[in-house]
């Protein structure tokens, strides 16, 4: 087996794999029952499965600007995606009490 067989199963081994964290982050945005779980499995897999398909496009590339790029993407996607979902999070949380204290108020007086 030559380096560029092997670099090919590299990779298709890993856009398979960041395919199969897509699709399960997917399953879990229309199964889950309420909007944190829903944040929490659409975050988890989406961040993994664009990870492993970055890296895949970096070792794709090769050395060079592109891969460099690919990397700043990359590093760009793990930082935005779960800081945007704790602040959704956190958004959907800080409403629900407040509703939760409403009704607690309107029940006592």
């Amino acid at each position: 087996m030559d380096a560029a067989t092997l670099k090919d199963i590299v990779i298709v081994a890993l856009v398979v794999s960041g395919s199969f964290f897509f699709a399960v982050g997917t399953i879990g945005l229309l199964r889950m029952p309420g909007v944190l779980p829903r944040i929490h499995a659409t975050t988890k897999c989406d961040t993994l499965g664009g990870g492993l398909m970055m890296v895949a496009l970096a070792i794709h590339a090769g050395f060079n600007v592109v891969a460099l790029r690919v990397l700043m993407i990359l590093l760009f996607l793990w930082l935005s995606g779960p800081t945007a979902s704790h602040l959704l999070a956190r958004a959907v949380y800080r409403r629900e009490m407040i509703d939760q204290t409403a009704a607690r108020q309107k029940a006592e007086g």
